[in-house]
């Protein structure tokens, strides 16, 4: 694949805020003229079908940022539903069901994540039937690298959207019996009609690699850098290596979480939370408050005219007067999660700051900021807004720290090694030091997934996937903290309990000629 700088055409059309080629594909019939006429061959005029393809992976990309995904309800709703956070008394009922494990077929967020993820699919379908067309009609090498670059891009993004599917709505992945077990529904066409009908989850998985196999092939390791707001290689292999820790593979993980972390051109970096980029503000500091660092491998891009979900409104809820800035967080972060950090541990003021709240109990406690928004969109008074970071650097050290323990040949020496430095990245000087054995790596690496990923939307998922292996198959349980809400605040949950697995939604189930299965949590 020729080497190129990413098309900064392609770039302007990402930030656009309507995407009228792509949105037009949810209108019927008023779309169904322009359906048939975009992204067709024009051997008369390659440049038409050429800006067409650009305009649609744009398109494509506008899609992720839905308040649904990323931004919203796939990052929170997980970590809500897990031991991280406490509803405080007084809050507005945000998540209340979700936090409470009041979790059906017909709750709005459970559903809109299902719906959005889907939507992408199909945009992706549709992009991927008539790509093959647009290439036929070019006359120019370098439209025709660029047009199978942004297939393997193209490519990349469905396999991330069934990832996410299967890790929301399917059961943990066990090789000894994952071809038993439900997948999720395959849909690979956008013009054809297919089955509704779920494939097993082994299968599933198969077409994530398989896509992911296709997009490593067009995606070239030297376009590879930071902060990048497409799909890369980098992501590809990102994203690989995550599976792998889900499908229980250590030895894929540790290869392609290596491909990151060992990067032939050096792409990425862990940004330092105790080298000074700028004034007092650290490069760690400067990725939350900017979103922009070294270790960003991909981030969904926004601009203050284009942007999707607000992941800290519910930490924080800002209300500004002329003198004064009030919080009415409707969750704050639980007491265990702030016990986990020791002292010369640079993440816990980057991530919380101690704040009195304006409910009426006055409530002072450490909240989120993590997510209190970028400084360049709060200048344009949107507040809570920050770039969804998909891949970051740290959890490839994460996961193949994992993935050396839980080898069938542990080895603790280079999981420790890999905790080590990236707890260096984020500790005072000189601090950070960690040591794994067979006794205490399940516990460490749980604790440190807290630490760096804290509402990241991994928790949930994480506990899932452990099973009986973390807290001795005990789950967790819910202490009451100061001012939270009573409802909930002394939840026990076991690992047996369904809703570890989202229910399929209601509509896709009872939608005409569905053969789609239900999830235990379903009943």
């Amino acid at each position: 694949m020729k080497t190129f700088l990413r098309n900064m055409k392609l770039y302007a059309m990402l930030l656009i805020a309507a995407i009228s080629l792509t949105s037009c594909l949810d209108k019927v019939p008023e779309s169904a003229l322009l359906e048939e006429e975009v992204m067709q061959p024009t051997p008369g005029n390659p440049n038409k079908s050429f800006n067409e393809a650009e305009q649609f992976l744009s398109g494509i990309y506008a899609r992720m940022m839905s308040g649904a995904l990323w931004s919203g309800y796939l990052t929170l709703v997980p970590e809500i539903q897990a031991d991280l956070v406490y509803a405080v008394d007084g809050y507005s009922n945000t998540y209340g069901n979700i936090w409470q494990w009041d979790i059906r077929p017909t709750n709005a967020e459970i559903e809109a994540v299902y719906a959005a993820l889907y939507a992408v699919i199909a945009n992706c379908n549709f992009f991927l039937e008539r790509i093959e067309g647009v290439i036929g009609c070019q006359t120019n090498d370098e439209s025709i690298a660029y047009l199978e670059y942004y297939k393997g891009e193209v490519y990349a993004i469905r396999a991330l959207c069934y990832s996410e599917l299967i890790k929301c709505y399917c059961k943990a992945y066990d090789p000894a019996t994952a071809q038993n077990e439900l997948g999720v529904v395959i849909r690979t066409k956008y013009s054809e009609p297919e089955s509704s009908r779920r494939a097993s989850l082994y299968d599933s998985y198969q077409f994530v690699l398989e896509d992911l196999t296709e997009a490593e092939k067009l995606l070239d390791v030297e376009n590879d850098y930071y902060g990048a707001l497409y799909m890369t290689h980098a992501a590809v292999c990102a994203l690989r290596a995550r599976v792998a820790l889900h499908m229980q593979n250590w030895e894929e993980a540790v290869t392609y979480s290596s491909k990151v972390i060992d990067h032939p051109n050096d792409a990425f970096d862990l940004a330092s939370a105790s080298t000074l980029y700028s004034g007092s503000m650290s490069y760690f500091d400067y990725m939350w408050n900017y979103d922009q660092a070294f270790e960003i491998i991909f981030e969904v891009g926004f601009t203050t005219t284009s942007y999707g979900g607000a992941l800290g409104q519910s930490f924080l809820n800002i209300t500004r007067t002329t003198n004064n800035i009030f919080y009415y967080p409707d969750y704050v972060p639980a007491q265990w999660v702030l016990n986990l950090y020791q002292s010369s541990d640079l993440r816990y003021n980057a991530y919380f700051t101690s704040l009195q709240t304006s409910h009426d109990h006055g409530l002072i406690w450490p909240l989120l900021t993590k997510y209190y928004g970028n400084q360049n969109f709060m200048q344009s008074m949107i507040y809570h807004v920050s770039m969804p970071k998909v891949f970051r650097l740290a959890e490839q050290y994460l996961i193949r720290a994992e993935a050396y323990c839980r080898q069938a040949t542990p080895n603790f020496s280079k999981a420790s090694a890999d905790l080590t430095t990236l707890r260096r990245a984020r500790f005072e000087a000189g601090g950070g030091n960690i040591s794994l054995s067979a006794d205490n790596y399940i516990q460490q690496i749980a604790d440190e997934r807290v630490r760096e990923l804290y509402m990241e939307g991994f928790r949930l998922w994480d506990l899932k996937r452990w099973g009986n292996l973390y807290n001795n198959g005990q789950g967790f349980e819910r202490k009451p903290q100061s001012n939270t809400l009573k409802e909930g605040s002394s939840l026990k949950v076991s690992m047996d309990n369904p809703l570890f697995t989202w229910p399929i939604p209601q509509h896709e189930i009872e939608s005409p000629g569905s053969e789609v299965e239900p999830n235990e949590s379903n009943k």
